[in-house]
C-alpha cells in the first residue's frame, strides 16, 4: 500500500470509529443520533439559520437537510419560522428543549472526543487540526482559499 493510500485508509477508519462511538453515546444518553446533533449544532451557532446555511456548513444537500430538519422538528427540538427577508425560505431555530438537549449532548460529545484524542499532546492536536483544516480548504480549490 502506498503512503497516501495508507493515510487514506487510516483516516477513513478513524473517522468511522470516532463517528460510531460518538453516535452510540448520543443515542444511548439522549436518543439523539449524531446526524441530528450536527444540524442542531449549526442552528445553535448561526443567527437566522436557514436550511441552506446548515447544508453549506455540513456539506450536504439542502433537500437532505430539509428532511433532517423535519425529523428534528418532529422531535420538538426545533421549529421553522417565516424568513422576514426572503419569503422563499424559512428560518430554523432550536426550541428551549432543543437548546437543553444540545447543551447536554455537546458535553457528552466533548467527553467522548477527549477519550479518543486526549492521548495526543496539545501541540500535536493543534497541528492535526490545522492540517485537517488546510486539507479541507485545499479541497475546495482557489475560490475557497480566497474566502478562507
Amino acid at each position: 500500500m502506498s503512503g497516501l493510500s495508507q493515510v487514506f485508509h487510516d483516516l477513513v477508519r478513524l473517522e468511522i470509529a470516532v463517528w460510531d462511538a460518538v453516535d452510540a453515546r448520543l443515542k444511548s444518553e439522549f436518543s439523539l443520533p449524531l446526524t441530528r446533533y450536527e444540524p442542531m449544532s449549526v442552528m445553535g451557532r448561526v443567527p437566522d439559520c436557514r436550511v441552506y446555511d446548515i447544508a453549506t456548513e455540513l456539506g450536504i444537500t439542502p433537500g437532505g437537510v430539509s428532511k433532517l430538519v423535519d425529523r428534528i422538528e418532529a422531535s420538538g427540538y426545533c421549529r421553522r419560522l417565516p424568513n422576514p427577508s426572503d419569503r422563499r425560505s424559512s428560518l430554523v431555530e432550536l426550541t428551549p428543549e432543543g437548546e437543553r438537549v444540545l447543551a447536554l449532548a455537546a458535553e457528552a460529545l466533548e467527553d467522548e472526543l477527549e477519550r479518543w484524542f486526549g492521548v495526543l499532546p496539545e501541540r500535536t492536536l493543534r497541528q492535526f487540526g490545522a492540517t485537517l483544516a488546510r486539507l479541507r480548504t485545499a479541497s475546495h480549490g482557489p475560490a475557497a482559499e480566497a474566502i478562507a
